[in-house]
């Protein structure tokens, strides 16, 4: 179908301005090739409640209407000697299954096991300055502590309950970028995600960094011009960072035709060619992720500041390399992931959404440390489930059966359908054209 001609002379406008009616009215006429239809659809998304549909207008800028994604479960999730079942949003097939048969796998072994290695998360102020770095330590080291006073206030509460501001440090890195320095600030947020409350204490910092430049005896004229360039947190935050594992002795891994030593053996091999195959490396942390990014989404964290968080963490050593580690020691065989992981359980769309307020009843209403423990369990169990189908039958055959009523509701089968096809591939390799070929068949 020929692309619908744009009948904007020029930019608009006040869109933001516009209710909600008229921005569906006005993107629809002019960018579909059904505007009714458009319309229509748009529309049919809307939250038959209005205050939640309000709710939900109000999360960003320019709403038109929901975008849903599926909500699914896997149980039987054994986590440090709890029973967890863990809400995972996301549409790609074959992920929750995939998870919840690693979960019923390992739940008969002893379950996982999680350690938290660090909670401290980051914040940085960016400035230039042109001078001797000596006179600007030394002024560094005289405004620190009213760095720390003027935040009293931002860090009051936050301190009462054990977190807050944990050090600040000069950084120099005028080697790499001329005049380049930092405040390098690191932080306790505890249940919070902590990104406003980290932010506002660092813009704070710039405030009373630059200003008391200006009347520090040590420094010449030019050198009380401190530029600061930008004030923002990190999402690269390595030192809050999670370990989860599973362990079992070699011959537990046997089932069926599946001899445990020889899958074990070609498992750790998998997984170490992630390790030094960086092209390999990206395709495995991404099914990893799969996992991760659902329970993210579900429990209203910020799954891009993760991903790239663990995407950097993948590639600290100049080489981009596996987030999952095997190895087989005196007969027994392990598995683990360790990864930075920043989340919160208070704060943000955790009281506002609610279905994550759902799903995080659903968790057993988990500090953030404990959900850090889930989150990473659900990656590992992830990537156990794809390398064991990768070293046995492949990653195909089961993925390609979940996929199965995606190729079906394309060619919106029946359910009567949906049951005979199915059936029908029971026992065979399901692809895109044998699918088609089959419900051709059946209508015929």
């Amino acid at each position: 179908m020929p692309r619908k001609q744009n009948t904007m002379s020029s930019p608009i406008q006040g869109f933001s301005k516009l209710d909600k009616e008229a921005k569906i009215d006005w993107i629809a006429e002019r960018y579909t090739q059904d505007p009714e239809a458009a319309k229509a659809l748009l529309k049919t998304y809307w939250n038959n409640d209005a205050r939640l549909q309000q709710l939900h207008d109000e999360f960003i800028e320019n709403t038109l209407t929901n975008y849903y994604l599926p909500l699914g479960i896997a149980p039987n999730f054994l986590i440090d000697d709890q029973l967890y079942a863990i809400p995972m949003a996301i549409e790609e097939s074959s992920v929750v299954a995939a998870a919840s048969k690693a979960a019923k796998f390992w739940g008969d072994r002893g379950g996982f096991t999680t350690e938290i290695l660090g909670t401290e998360k980051i914040g940085q102020v960016h400035f230039m300055y042109k001078g001797s770095t000596a006179a600007l330590q030394a002024y560094f080291d005289h405004i620190k502590p009213q760095l720390l006073s003027d935040c009293a206030d931002l860090t009051q509460s936050m301190e009462k309950r054990g977190g807050g501001i944990t050090d600040i440090v000069l950084v120099d890195k005028s080697g790499e970028l001329e005049n380049y320095y930092q405040l390098h600030a690191t932080f306790e947020t505890l249940d919070a995600m902590g990104a406003n409350f980290i932010n506002s204490c660092l813009e704070q910092f710039a405030k009373t960094f630059k200003a008391g430049a200006q009347h520090f005896d040590g420094f010449t004229e030019a050198e009380q011009q401190i530029e600061v360039v930008m004030s923002i947190l990190s999402n690269y935050v390595p030192q809050c960072r999670v370990r989860a594992s599973v362990s079992c002795p070699v011959d537990e891994l046997t089932e069926g035709t599946i001899n445990g030593q020889a899958f074990a053996e070609k498992f750790v091999q998998a997984v170490r060619i992630a390790e030094i195959e960086p092209y390999r490396a990206v395709t495995h942390n991404k099914g990893i992720m799969n996992g991760i990014d659902a329970v993210i989404l579900a429990t209203g964290n910020d799954f891009r500041a993760v991903e790239a968080g663990v995407h950097a963490y993948a590639a600290k050593t100049g080489r981009y390399t596996s987030l999952t580690h095997a190895k087989i020691e005196d007969g027994v065989f392990h598995f683990w992931i360790e990864i930075p992981l920043a989340l919160g359980t208070v704060g943000g769309l955790t009281k506002l959404h609610p279905m994550v307020k759902l799903a995080l009843e659903i968790l057993q209403q988990p500090t953030a440390k404990a959900l850090m423990g889930i989150v990473a369990v659900s990656g590992l169990a992830q990537n156990f489930a794809a390398l064991r189908a990768l070293v046995t039958t492949g990653i195909q055959q089961g993925h390609m059966k979940m996929h199965l009523f995606n190729i079906l509701n394309q060619f919106d089968a029946s359910s009567s359908e949906k049951e005979a096809i199915s059936s029908q591939f029971q026992d065979k390799t399901v692809s895109h054209s044998a699918v088609v070929n089959a419900l051709k068949a059946l209508r015929e």
